[in-house]
C-alpha cells in the first residue's frame, strides 16, 4: 500500500482526472503507475489528536458531493485495474466507496460499484456502524435507498418505515417478536422523515410517542416541517404533535 499526500502533486492529479471524468487519462495513470491503483491519499495531519482520514481512488470517486462526471465508467476503470471495491477508508470510520456513493444519491455510481462486487450489506457507516442503506436512508438520499432495496439490501424497520414499506413493516408485528417500543417510537419518527403518512399512522397505532425528540434535536413534526410537507405536519398536529 502506498500512501500519498492530497496536497502533494500527484494526488492532485489523480484527484482531478477521476473527479473530472477523464477515464482516458485515468488508464494511463494507473498503468504507468500501478501501485496507484491501491494507494491510500490522507490529508496531512497537522493536529496530533487529529485522526487523519485515509481514501481510496474509488473513495474520490464517490466523495461528496458525488455525480463527477463518467462515474459509472471510472469506478469500472480502477476496479478492471484491481481496486477493491470493499476497501474501507480509516479514520473517524470506515466507510465503504458504495456507503459515499449511497450518501449523495449516485445512482449511476452506485449501481457501477454492485456490478464490480460491491458488498451492498458492508457495515461501518458514519449512521451508527451501519449499511450503505442506512446512510442514504439518514440523509434522504431517497433515489440511491430503493435502489439499494431493488438490489437485495436487508432493511431494518426504520429502513422499512422511512421508504413506506408498510407491508414489511406490517409483517414484523405480525410473525416473531414484535418491535420493542424504542423501535417503533424511531420508526415512526423516520416515517416522517422519509413523509410516509400511511406508515406512521400505523406506527403510532402500534404506540410510538408522537413527540419523541430524536435525530437532529427534532420531533416528528419539526421533521415533517423541514419537509415542507404540510398534509404530514397538519395530520400531526390533529392527533396532537409539538415542536421542540
Amino acid at each position: 500500500m502506498t500512501i500519498i499526500y492530497e496536497h502533494d502533486l500527484p494526488a492532485k492529479e489523480v484527484i482531478r482526472v477521476i473527479q473530472t471524468g477523464e477515464t482516458e487519462k485515468l488508464k494511463l495513470l494507473v498503468s504507468e503507475n500501478p501501485d496507484l491503483i491501491k494507494s491510500r491519499i490522507v490529508a496531512r495531519d497537522h493536529d496530533q489528536n487529529q485522526q487523519s482520514l485515509s481514501r481510496t481512488l474509488l473513495h474520490i470517486i464517490t466523495d461528496w458531493p458525488g455525480h463527477f462526471p463518467n462515474g459509472a465508467e471510472t469506478v469500472k476503470v480502477l476496479a478492471d485495474a484491481g481496486a477493491d471495491v470493499n476497501a474501507r477508508c480509516t479514520g473517524p470510520h470506515t466507510e465503504t466507496p458504495l456507503h459515499w456513493a449511497a450518501s449523495s444519491d449516485d445512482v449511476e455510481v452506485l449501481n457501477a460499484l454492485l456490478n464490480a462486487g460491491a458488498d451492498i450489506d458492508a457495515d461501518g457507516a458514519v449512521i451508527g456502524g451501519g449499511t450503505p442503506l442506512d446512510d442514504a436512508v439518514a440523509f434522504a438520499q431517497w433515489k440511491a435507498a430503493r435502489r439499494l432495496v431493488e438490489h437485495g439490501a436487508k432493511t431494518k424497520l426504520w429502513n422499512e418505515a422511512a421508504l413506506g414499506m408498510i407491508d414489511q413493516v406490517k409483517k414484523r408485528f405480525e410473525k416473531g417478536k414484535p418491535p420493542t417500543p424504542d423501535q417503533i417510537t424511531e420508526a415512526f419518527w423516520l416515517a416522517c422523515h422519509g413523509s410516509q403518512q400511511m406508515t406512521a399512522a400505523y406506527l403510532l397505532d402500534q404506540g410510538a410517542d408522537l413527540n419523541w425528540i430524536g435525530y437532529d434535536d427534532m420531533t416528528p413534526l419539526d421533521v415533517a416541517r423541514r419537509n415542507q410537507d404540510e398534509a404530514l405536519v397538519q395530520w400531526l398536529v390533529r392527533r396532537g404533535a409539538r415542536g421542540k
